[in-house]
């Protein structure tokens, strides 16, 4: 393993919480052992990205309602491209050369759990969001 790639595993909080057993299938061995990690690591800039996306477009975020809230972020990260775009190097970069090159084997559907584990956090803090 080269320096890098340790420099960035130690970096990552452990999560105790998270199962890791002989039967997961081999996304969702990457979602618990790489990407929940890399999630928790990123979390405040995950939640000040959001906070500058939600001022770039006229805060109009901070005045919907609780559920309007939770379709504002959906509608963020399924229809700007750009932002998702974002958010999915934000999570890349944090990938050593090994994972990265799983990642490759089956990008599309590890962007789809990326971006579903991103929304989740995100409304799961949505009060953290408040100016």
């Amino acid at each position: 393993m080269n320096t890098r790639d340790a420099q960035l595993i130690a970096l990552r909080p452990e999560l105790p919480q998270v199962s890791i057993h002989d039967q997961m299938s081999d996304q969702e061995f990457f979602q618990n052992k790489t990407l929940r990690p890399i999630l928790k690591l990123q979390n405040d800039l995950l939640l000040a990205l959001f906070r500058h996306y939600i001022e770039k477009h006229k805060g109009v975020f901070y005045e919907i309602s609780p559920q309007r809230k939770m379709d504002y972020i959906e509608s963020a990260i399924h229809k700007d491209m750009k932002f998702r775009n974002i958010l999915k190097g934000l999570i890349l970069g944090q990938f050593t050369l090994e994972e990265y090159q799983i990642y490759t084997l089956d990008s599309s559907a590890i962007n789809k759990r990326i971006l579903a584990m991103i929304k989740e956090r995100l409304k799961s803090q949505v009060q953290l969001l408040n100016p």
